[in-house]
């Protein structure tokens, strides 16, 4: 009879599922129901997830049919919040925005994780990915008839980019021979930047190309 009444107990206050000295409860988060433990949500002290769920809260929320607090946000962007309050860990889905996270971060109060985003967000936009490809490029000066020659003898490392006209600069009797700036370039994994390779009579002619 007493374990009767125990089970009617918690049918009635199905928000909170006695196990051992964890009490379970439920989060309707945008339509999406999540079932963590007050021991998780209670991570952080400050947080809006730990006022929640206490005995004695100072917070005013509504409860679905099943019992579960109703929480306005998207429950998209609270998935890395409440696994972070499980295991202390930032893991975001590849193809979730960081900055998504963050307003969910910031709107429970959730300050460590706060930082951990912003942290995130940085090294994200502010630094370079180890693995980004630089690029070099060469200026190469050739005539008309050499045009071929020299894209087809090309490396497999080197790209073609661009040919630009810079007319002619010399007449040999009545012919006229036009001559051309090649822009190749190729990926270098360590320079520290786009480094530009020709020789002083290239620069001359590139300078005089682009005032054409």
């Amino acid at each position: 009879m007493a374990e009767h009444e125990v089970n009617n107990s918690l049918d009635n206050n199905p928000t909170l599922i006695k196990n051992g000295n964890k009490e379970w409860v439920k989060l309707n988060v945008g339509g999406t129901v999540f079932q963590t433990t007050k021991t998780t949500l209670s991570r952080d002290p400050n947080s809006f997830l730990y006022r929640l769920v206490q005995e004695d809260s100072d917070l005013i929320s509504e409860q679905d049919d099943t019992g579960a607090f109703l929480i306005d946000r998207d429950a998209t962007y609270f998935s890395p919040i409440l696994n972070y309050l499980r295991h202390g860990k930032l893991v975001i889905n590849k193809g979730l925005a960081e900055e998504g996270v963050l307003e969910e971060a910031e709107f429970y109060n959730i300050a460590e994780l706060i930082t951990m985003i912003k942290e995130k967000i940085y090294h994200r936009d502010c630094l370079p990915s180890s693995d980004s490809k630089k690029h070099v490029y060469r200026v190469i000066q050739c005539h008309e008839d050499e045009l071929t020659q020299m894209v087809s003898t090309l490396s497999d490392s080197w790209k073609f980019e661009q040919l630009v006209n810079i007319g002619s600069q010399y007449t040999y009797g009545a012919d006229e021979h036009a001559e051309f700036l090649c822009v190749v370039s190729r990926e270098c994994g360590n320079t520290d930047g786009i480094e530009v390779e020709h020789s002083d009579r290239a620069k001359v002619l590139q300078q005089k190309g682009s005032r054409m």
